[in-house]
């Protein structure tokens, strides 16, 4: 795809300086810009690649006034950082914008769908499915029965929907990530064998909500999981049955949930951390990376270690652990004196 600086600043609001015709067909970094490519310069501390960029059209603030000649043209806005991220969402719309059912893929007769579907290649959507405008399924894609999706809703390749699983507006699921699988309920019985506990719930995502590749949200045994409006989940995330996430939590990579745990809202989840079942997490809390969750934990806390212990308190604790050794000598060093005397 190819756009003139000109359409580029119409998109945008700004104004150009130099050629409105030029044409760019590929995004880049202002230091690796070349002929044909659309760059930006917000951080002043690359102001100096302006000057040597290979690239076709440049975005800047409307108060950048250059100090040398320039062989880029000049898109003027009034924030380069946010109009440049801007015109990536414009562009990853535009480059998803595909329409109609492909075949051979499966879509039962009473799949009820808004304007513009995509159903790609070798998906299966099942009965009683209902679907917003705009709803994007890209291909090997598995939608159970009884699904119910808004609008501007992206499935990417491989991922899989079960059934009864309920998905807001504007919501993306990346590959390979799989929602409503059954919840880990098993029980004991007297032979001392694990007999299944049936999973009926289901899985209830709202708008705005980001679920990384490879990551899996269980149904409820009984209700719902629940992951609230404008939850961004990293790949490779488990989160188990009935838990809850608050508003515009963050979690990243390879962290896992317990059953039944609710997180609040705003709150910042690091890497690699695991959180055990029935707690409450409050609002507004950060978990450094590859701490261990294992008690309730109040509005706002931040905490690092496993078992996790407040963040302040952690690194001064950190600072005597490497130092352990030492001590130790000095300790018994000590007692050898007084061994002696």
């Amino acid at each position: 795809m190819k756009f003139t600086a000109a359409q580029i600043a119409s998109i945008l609001q700004g104004e150009v300086e130099g050629n409105p015709e030029v044409e760019v067909s590929q995004l880049a970094k202002i230091e690796e810009g070349k002929k044909g490519s659309l760059t930006f310069l917000a951080n002043p501390k690359y102001t100096s690649f302006i000057y040597d960029t290979d690239a076709s059209v440049c975005i800047v603030n409307d108060d950048f006034i250059p100090e040398k000649d320039i062989t880029t043209t000049l898109i003027k806005v009034q924030d380069a950082y946010t109009a440049f991220s801007t015109l990536l969402e414009y562009y990853n719309k535009v480059k998803l914008n595909k329409i109609g059912i492909e075949q051979p893929s499966f879509v039962s007769e009473n799949v009820s769908y808004g304007d513009d579907l995509y159903v790609g290649a070798f998906s299966y959507l099942g009965d009683n499915v209902t679907l917003g405008k705009d709803v994007k399924i890209y291909p090997n894609v598995y939608i159970g029965d009884n699904v119910t999706m808004g609008d501007n809703v992206v499935v990417f390749a491989g991922a899989k929907i079960y059934s009864e699983s309920i998905i807001g507006n504007n919501c993306v699921i990346h590959s390979g990530a799989i929602v409503g699988a059954d919840g880990f309920g098993f029980a004991p019985n007297e032979n001392g064998q694990y007999e299944k506990i049936p999973q009926t719930g289901n899985v209830i995502i709202e708008d705005h909500v980001d679920v990384g590749a490879g990551t899996t949200i269980d149904r409820a045994t009984l209700g719902s999981t629940i992951i609230r409006e404008g939850v961004k989940l990293d790949n490779q995330i488990q989160i188990a049955h009935n838990v809850e996430i608050g508003a515009h939590t963050v979690i990243a990579a390879q962290s896992g949930i317990a059953g039944s745990t609710k997180i609040g809202k705003h709150c910042l989840i690091g890497g690699q951390v695991g959180i055990v079942g029935h707690i409450t997490i409050g609002n507004r809390v950060k978990i450094q990376a590859q701490s261990g969750i294992g008690r309730n934990v109040k509005d706002d806390e931040v905490l690092q270690g496993s078992p996790a212990l407040n963040y302040g308190d952690y690194n001064k604790s950190y600072v005597l652990f490497k130092n352990l050794p030492q001590t130790v000598k000095e300790l018994n060093d000590i007692q050898r004196k007084m061994d002696l005397k």
